[in-house]
């Protein structure tokens, strides 16, 4: 049976695979292949960024604990910079710089990592970003104590803004510019937008369909709510368990990725066989 005949078979019914030449579940197959795998669908979307929603929300909040300032949010940043350009701080007009520049370079490196897979038809095109992003929560998780004082704390910030830009690169290019997950300004707006069309047309009672709309608003309102969550739970998280907190949020990030890169390694040991 050839490489896409098998994938579609485990699409289709998951059963007990052979993974590496060692019996293993891999759960939830399905689930999980559809959720970053390139066969994707519009309810995959709204799922995979729902859990990148809640994630930024936990490092947002979380770094904002460990180096006392937010990296996602780069309006934030490039308005402080403005304001410490006004005072004379040029020291922190250079490190927003140094922060602007590692998130633009994280959504650069994505969409690299994606033209190098879909050139190639891996499956993996979305994972390799999200696998990149978790061994840089758990270098963070891991060393960040060490280098989030004195010189290396610009360190610190910059590695947190290129994970942002990374992950937020990744549903941007999934949903064709339509969702974001690490910063909630365009969320919030569409929300405001979506509220101002469903009040007139209930209003005005023009019999036009409401269901693309109320779907928006839900899913919107979804993705504050879990950006609030996440942040929530990343502030509790880092003052109960430091920097290691960011290791479990790795270990979701990995688990989403895993899947796909598992069937690009089938694909090429069934090629080199």
């Amino acid at each position: 049976m050839s490489f896409g005949a098998q994938r579609d078979a485990w699409t289709a019914s998951p059963p007990v695979l052979r993974v590496f030449g060692l019996p293993s579940w891999v759960m939830p197959l399905v689930y999980l292949r559809g959720l970053i795998g390139t066969r994707r669908t519009e309810s995959a979307n709204r799922h995979l960024a729902r859990i990148l929603a809640f994630i930024a929300g936990a490092v947002n909040a979380g770094g904002l604990l460990a180096v006392g300032q937010y990296t996602s949010h780069m309006s934030g940043i490039i308005s402080s910079m403005a304001d410490n350009l006004s005072t004379g701080s040029l020291s922190l007009v250079l490190g927003g710089f140094g922060a602007v520049g590692s998130f633009l370079s994280g959504a650069f490196v994505t969409t690299l990592l994606i033209r190098w897979a879909r050139a190639r038809q891996l499956e993996s095109e979305y994972a390799l970003p999200l696998m990149l992003e978790s061994a840089l929560l758990v270098v963070f998780g891991l060393t960040g104590r060490v280098f989030v004082v004195g010189h290396a704390f610009l360190d610190t910030v910059m590695l947190l803004c290129f994970t942002m830009g990374l992950q937020n690169a990744i549903i941007t290019k999934i949903s064709d510019a339509v969702i974001r997950t690490t910063h909630m300004t365009g969320m919030v707006t569409d929300i405001g937008i979506s509220l101002g069309r469903i009040v007139t047309t209930l209003y005005r009672r023009d019999g036009d369909s409401l269901d693309a709309d109320y779907a928006k608003l839900r899913l919107h309102t979804s993705l504050v709510g879990l950006f609030f969550a996440g942040g929530f739970t990343g502030a509790l998280g880092f003052k109960h368990a430091g920097f290691l907190f960011t290791l479990p949020l790795a270990a979701i990030l990995l688990l989403m990725a895993v899947m796909p890169v598992i069937d690009d390694v089938r694909r090429y040991r069934q090629t080199a066989a």
